[in-house]
């Protein structure tokens, strides 16, 4: 069984930062790409931004110079420093991982339970 669990949501004012982190647990062989997603109230689920094993990363073009994703390997984890936040910020933020399961060696798209995030004055 594999998990991601979340932490770093809550409530920042506009042009604040704010740090969200994810942990991929449980009988893993290999984390292949692991992302940050985001759904706003009413709105469909979309892709903030994605990182590869080798480091290779995609943004939305909404976050582009204002987030950045980065992944510690050796510890399954993944964060998205997240500045200069906006209103249109706010969502709940999913972690997002492509597993290859050990003894199995199974794909698995595994997700997080969600962090809310809410970018008010």
């Amino acid at each position: 069984q594999v998990q991601l669990v979340e932490s770093g949501g809550g409530l920042v004012q506009p042009g604040g930062s704010l740090t969200l982190s994810c942990v991929a647990s449980g009988n893993i062989f290999s984390v292949n790409v692991m992302g940050w997603y985001r759904q706003a109230p009413g709105k469909q689920r979309e892709l903030v931004a994605a990182i590869t094993s080798g480091g290779g990363t995609n943004y939305a073009d909404s976050v582009k110079g204002r987030f950045t994703i980065f992944r510690d390997n050796a510890k399954n984890t993944v964060s998205l420093q997240m500045n200069s936040l906006k209103p249109e910020d706010t969502a709940v933020y999913y972690c997002n991982a492509a597993i290859t399961a050990k003894y199995s060696y199974r794909y698995l798209e595994v997700w997080g339970q969600g962090t809310l995030v809410t970018v008010s004055s």
